[in-house]
Order: C-alpha cells, then structure tokens, then sequence
C-alpha cells in the first residue's frame, strides 16, 4: 500500500502544475482498461475530464470510483464532435477497436476506425486541441529488433493497417493545419481491469486468470516468443508527459520497457507468485502473421519525453495478481 501511495504522489507532483495551461481533456475509450486508468489520474491531477465510450470492451465499473468526477457519454469514439458541448484542449484517442481478431472477423472496423479517427481530427482542429494517440507496437512486426521509432513499418494485418493510417492523418494533419500531435506506440501492456476484454485481453492478464483456477495456461508454438510487457501505471505516465511535451508540434514515441519476456519465463513467474507449479499447454500456432518477438527501443522517449519505465516485472505482476483475485474472472477462449 505504501508504494501504491508513492506513485500515485509522484504522479500528482509531476503533472498538478500551479499554472496549468490545459483545463479540459477528452478521453475516447475512457472506461477501457488503460482509458480507465488515464482517465483516473487526470482527475487526481485536477483537470475536468470527460469520457467517451462505446464500452464494446470497456465498462462502467471500471470509473465508478470516478463517476461523478467525470462527464460520461456512451457513445462511438466519432461521435464526440457532435456530442462535445464547449473548449477542448487535450483529445487522448484511445477508443479504437484494439485487437487483430477483431478486425479478422470484421475488416470493416478498419474503415470504422479511420472514419472516427477524422471526426476527432476534425473536432481538435476546431478547438486547436493537442491530439495523442494511443497506436501499437504491431506495426513493426517483422522488423529487426530492437523496435525504432524510425523503422519503416510493414502492416501485416487489418488491425496494424488501420492504427498506421490513423498516425498518417495526424501527421497530415499537423502539416495541413499545424494541429499539434502524438503518437505512442505501445507495447505490451498490462495490469488490472481487463476482465471486459475478455479474449482480447493482454497474455499476462489472460494466464493469471486460468492459473488463479488451477487451469493449464495455452502457448502457441514452444513458449519461446516473447514480449516487452509494460505495466500499465507506466503507459500513464507517458501518456501525462506526451500532454505536456512542448517541443515538437508532431512526434512519435515507443512506449515500452527495452526488454523481452519468453511466455516460458512468463509462467515460471506465475507460478512463483501464485504458489503453483502448473505447466502450460503447448499447441499449434494457427496464426500465419503472429508476432514473435518484441522489444522496444527506449532511447528516444527517454532522452526527448523524459519517459522511462519503473515498474518491475515482477512487481507488476504482483499488483495485476493482487487484483484478480478480488474480481470475478472471466472464461474465454485463448488468444495470445
């Protein structure tokens, strides 16, 4: 509990400014699970935030304990522009449809979500908001490691193909109107409050929960891929520092720790942690485009954004345990 309060007074000391410029701040898919936690911080910070959420893996429980702090409107992410009454000076965009099954089974999400991205373009360009996008890590699969924010990406599915578009808007936009941008790039996130995602949840989440029932956690392939797992009170803090970056009107930033986890090492610490010694189910990787490796290269946000991962692993983990055990789990079909 103490280190909980410690984190939670540095973020409030570095970004409750005694002159702040920034009054206002939408936040799309703020009932989601990083949108949630975003959202939370901003109000502790003292900023007036209103939410937009379609909540197709979000959940009103998940800002209940801010509820009557923030403006909520249930609604699509595109939807804003006409739904937002008064000044806006910050749009977090993180309402978009966030995993590759999804587009899989649906490619029209791709259009749906470029279609909402121009809405809210459109909307920062008429109250010269400043725009930061929450876009993913995926779109370097493929490249050599480690991931830099200079890479070429190379789309290798629906979903990558539409977070790409959506940065190249915003950099046209910049160049267009001067509209002030930000991209994050995400890794692997992960933390509490992504039971309503359900399938499409982070593989940490998705092992905690089968493990926590003494069921067999499922790996596709030998276990040996990897991720660069980033705890979520981390991607918070680069989403506050990319709010208050000022020097550059366009700019793009991994957010990730620069280190690999294998999915073997991933459960051998579950196991250490949850007391067990249960051992994964391997199966057939039925994923052409799967992406097996990630690793952030962390100089640039570290150097230019201030930013740099604190959380431990393990500790991270810990905490996303620590949840889960007080919340009822879900029971989905594996997908990692």
């Amino acid at each position: 509990m103490k280190r909980v309060k410690n984190e939670r007074a540095l973020l409030e000391s570095e970004f409750k400014f005694e002159e702040k410029r920034i009054m206002r701040v939408l936040v799309t898919g703020g009932a989601g699970f990083i949108g949630s936690h975003l959202s939370e911080e901003l109000v502790k910070a003292g900023y007036e935030v209103t939410i937009i959420d379609n909540l197709h893996t979000g959940n009103e429980k998940n800002i209940e304990h801010i509820r009557e702090k923030v403006e909520f409107i249930k609604a699509d992410a595109g939807k804003a522009r006409s739904a937002i009454k008064g000044k806006v000076d910050v749009i977090f965009h993180l309402g978009i449809f966030s995993s590759s099954p999804m587009y899989k089974e649906n490619p029209l999400l791709v259009a749906k979500a470029i279609e909402d991205a121009i809405n809210l373009l459109e909307l920062a360009k008429e109250q010269d908001a400043k725009f930061i996008l929450a876009s993913t890590s995926s779109i370097y699969n493929g490249l050599p490691l480690p991931w830099k924010e200079d890479m070429k990406p190379r789309v290798s599915d629906y979903y990558t193909e539409a977070r790409y578009c959506i940065e190249r808007l915003l950099e046209l936009y910049n160049k267009l109107y001067g509209l002030r941008g930000i991209v994050l790039r995400l890794f692997s996130v992960y933390g509490p409050r992504e039971e309503s995602k359900g399938r499409y949840a982070n593989v940490i989440s998705q092992f905690i929960w089968a493990m926590l029932k003494d069921e067999q956690p499922v790996i596709y392939g030998d276990g040996e891929q990897t991720r660069d797992f980033i705890y979520v009170s981390d991607v918070v803090r680069a989403f506050l520092l990319a709010m208050n970056y000022e020097r550059s009107e366009f700019e793009i930033f991994n957010v990730g720790t620069g280190k690999e986890t294998s999915f073997n090492e991933l459960v051998n610490l579950l196991n250490k942690l949850l007391g067990k010694n249960i051992k994964p189910k391997y199966v057939p990787n039925p994923i052409k485009n799967y992406v097996y490796q990630t690793c952030a290269s962390v100089e640039k946000a570290r150097e230019l954004l201030g930013f740099e991962a604190k959380v431990r692993l393990e500790e991270g983990v810990k905490k996303t345990i620590e949840y889960y055990r007080q919340v009822k789990l879900p029971r989905v079909n594996k997908t990692n």
